[in-house]
């Protein structure tokens, strides 16, 4: 079946998860969630062959840790990767959607790479064009892991610092809840941050590329 759109009760089921998220109103409201939610999250994601397969996560929080964490995810998130090493990721939620685009997490080598990149003043400076007219048009441009102070070794008026000190490079955009999002035309708009998020990618794709390292639970 082809991307209809997110209905509403996508966006209201989470609008009541967030002020009772409990085991109880998950069993009461999973139906909800499946037809509402999940199925037309993974009809999106077949819209987009190219960075897929898609992995849609699991709505459940992981608990391990954090025992006083909510048991259930607040947004349904789904991320494709392109073969050159992008990430595209795509979520819904009671605030709307958003859409993201680039290296979420750099791994030890990557980030070697990406540093080495930042540095040298011709790909440094063709990043620091891309990150300025991505802001401009909207994307927010940023990293999840952020230093407080400069890397090791890098003097504090390096003119690319701010870039120097992201663990990755992600270009996002999310919208509140509008009607355009129950129809066809959300896939549109996914599609087009993802476009304007394109040269970001191609630069850390070409710079960066793909973790050689093995996963952390190979080496156990």
């Amino acid at each position: 079946m082809s991307f209809r759109g997110f209905p509403p009760a996508a966006f209201e089921f989470y609008e009541r998860l967030r002020a009772e998220n409990t085991p109880e109103f998950w069993t009461a409201n999973k139906a909800t969630y499946d037809q509402a939610v999940r199925g037309p999250m993974r009809e999106l994601c077949a819209e987009f062959p190219d960075v897929g397969p898609f992995h849609i996560f699991r709505p459940y929080q992981d608990r391990r840790f954090v025992k006083d964490r909510p048991p259930y995810k607040d947004h349904q998130g789904a991320i494709g990767e392109s073969e050159g090493g992008s990430s595209f990721y795509v979520h819904v939620s009671a605030d709307g959607m958003l859409v993201g685009a680039g290296y979420y997490h750099l791994a030890a080598d990557q980030l070697v790479r990406y540093r080495g990149a930042v540095d040298r003043e011709a790909t440094g400076t063709e990043l620091v064009a891309i990150v300025e007219r991505l802001r401009s048009a909207g994307l927010s441009v940023t990293a999840r892991d952020v230093l407080k102070r400069a890397p090791r070794g890098v003097p504090l008026d390096h003119p690319r610092l701010e870039l120097l000190r992201f663990g990755g490079l992600i270009a996002t955009r999310s919208w509140p809840v509008s009607a355009w999002m129950h129809t066809a035309r959300a896939s549109a708009r996914v599609a087009e941050q993802w476009a304007v998020a394109a040269p970001l990618c191609a630069w850390m794709d070409r710079h960066v590329g793909p973790s050689t390292l093995p996963p952390p639970d190979a080496e156990r």
